[in-house]
């Protein structure tokens, strides 16, 4: 289990979503510096926080950000893209950029910040997952995702001989700006938050915020069709 009040905590994308409401909470519970990073970090809001400029998938910038964060114990990797709508229709890029943010900038700033966390007493790290790391809906960010998952679940077991926990949040639609096109219901991002910084302090490997999560994690082990309505015709 990991304290939060009076820890030194980096939270990549923390300027809105679901990073803004990490940041708040974290200092609602007393941790001691709160490191919000955002692309531009004159839009991190809070008046308590560290604002640093972080670009996730540019070794400068992650290491830049990094040495002025050497006091940190607690990693929650946030930031993320949704920029492919297709894998056969959206340009290449885009699907690359998904997995670049998704997947290779939390694996880059994770290799950065586990060996500052190990020589600081050891910690946590918390990855931001998706109900789509389960359930494809046939855009690249459910692969970015579903290879996050993965990522994670290795990284569990080769960083907790090294005092650092890993968790993994899964969570369904949050209200958000990445969702503020999608007509359905949606989760407050202060619940997703308060879900995920518990799960932190109670040592879970996985945090399921939401019903939806809950349930399509309850079919993994089912056919198919249990979960692609589309396969049973």
């Amino acid at each position: 289990m990991t304290a939060i009040k009076g820890a030194s905590v980096f939270v990549t994308g923390g300027s809105r979503g679901i990073g803004k409401a990490l940041v708040e909470e974290l200092y609602a519970r007393g941790a001691g510096t709160v490191y919000a990073t955002a692309r531009d970090p004159r839009s991190v809001t809070h008046p308590e926080a560290v604002a640093l400029e972080l670009e996730v998938t540019d070794p400068a910038s992650v290491a830049a950000a990094a040495a002025q964060a050497q006091d940190v114990t607690i990693l929650i990797n946030n930031a993320g893209a949704s920029v492919g709508a297709s894998y056969l229709n959206s340009p290449m890029e885009d699907v690359r950029r998904d997995l670049e943010t998704n997947f290779y900038g939390p694996l880059l700033i994770t290799r950065v910040f586990a060996p500052i966390i190990e020589r600081n007493g050891g910690g946590h790290i918390l990855n931001v997952h998706s109900v789509l790391s389960w359930l494809a809906n046939g855009t690249p960010y459910s692969a970015s995702k579903a290879a996050l998952w993965s990522q994670t679940n290795s990284l569990r077991l080769e960083l907790r001989p090294r005092g650092i926990a890993v968790t993994g949040l899964h969570v369904a639609y949050v209200d958000t700006d990445m969702t503020s096109s999608i007509d359905a219901p949606k989760s407050d991002p202060r619940d997703v938050a308060v879900a995920a910084l518990d799960g932190i302090e109670a040592g879970a490997h996985e945090v399921l915020a939401d019903d939806t999560t809950r349930w399509v994690k309850s079919q993994l082990s089912a056919d198919l069709e249990a979960m692609y309505a589309q396969l049973r015709n």
